[in-house]
């Protein structure tokens, strides 16, 4: 029956292999309740996007499809389709202009040193998306049909505590490691730092000192011998020599010692100066 239009709603009962292709194809695409173009052509004979999806899987012969049927049949039901939904029209010019674009690939003498693919390749380009579509489809509805909580399947009442595990991933080098490293030493080092008071011989303290051990001594005598008490601590071994030596200097000068060294780094010898008892009487009677 050529240029026939008439609108189906497919039934909910049993369903013929025709039919059931069809859903499968194109099913979620149109409501089950929408207006459908069904063609009558010589070689094919059901609705328009069924058509385009066996002329994409190449089973259908497109060359046996007179395209100038399709376009009659395809204006009488847009005249009544446009009434009742305008994107439903849309979609089928769609439809019938990718079926035209086939054919005339399928028709027209390909170039062999053409860039553009052959009606052929693109054929099996869209059957692989087509089918990349059917599986992304059918993925969808296995999620949608999937059993809900709450209504096929009930969790226990006690909820189950959340444990968060949290796992700590360092990205450094071996520069970063040595420079934190060292950064904790030097928090975890002495920072505050406690000098003793170390004790310290003045010159006054020298003399008085020099001055009692001396006495009325006339013979020469190591400076260290007037200093063995106080040579044995270490803290005080250099401050005793050090003021020692300019306190008897100073007596030197003063004429009340005498001051003996035989080579350099010898010993120093001191003993009383030949002046000392004049020095002494003046100061006395002063």
């Amino acid at each position: 029956m050529a240029n026939a239009l008439r609108e189906q709603q497919k039934p909910q009962g049993s369903k013929a292999p025709m039919d059931k292709l069809w859903e499968n194809a194109a099913g979620t695409e149109r409501g089950l309740s929408e207006p459908a173009l069904v063609i009558d052509i010589d070689g094919f004979e059901g609705p328009l996007d069924l058509l385009l999806h066996l002329a994409r899987t190449q089973k259908v012969d497109l060359a046996r499809i007179s395209v100038l049927s399709l376009a009659e049949q395809y204006l009488t039901f847009i005249d009544s389709a446009r009434r009742l939904r305008l994107e439903l029209a849309a979609d089928y010019l769609v439809m019938a202009a990718w079926l035209a674009f086939l054919k005339s690939k399928l028709l027209i003498p390909q170039k062999a040193d053409g860039d553009e693919p052959t009606g052929e390749e693109m054929a099996a380009q869209l059957a692989f998306r087509l089918k990349r579509l059917e599986a992304m489809r059918d993925a969808a509805t296995r999620l949608v049909n999937r059993n809900r909580v709450g209504r096929d399947v009930f969790v226990r009442g006690d909820p189950e505590p959340v444990v968060i595990q949290r796992t700590s991933e360092f990205e450094a080098t071996l520069y970063d490691l040595l420079n934190a490293y060292s950064g904790l030493r030097q928090r975890q080092s002495v920072t505050q730092v406690t000098i003793s008071k170390r004790r310290v011989w003045s010159l006054g303290d020298a003399r008085v000192i020099l001055q009692r051990m001396i006495g009325e001594l006339h013979e020469w005598t190591a400076l260290d011998h007037f200093l063995v008490r106080y040579l044995s601590d270490p803290e005080e071994r250099a401050t005793a020599i050090a003021s020692s030596f300019a306190a008897s200097l100073e007596m030197v000068r003063e004429g009340r010692l005498e001051m003996r060294q035989d080579v350099p780094f010898a010993p120093i010898y001191l003993r009383r100066g030949q002046d000392a008892d004049k020095k002494d009487n003046k100061e006395e009677t002063a």
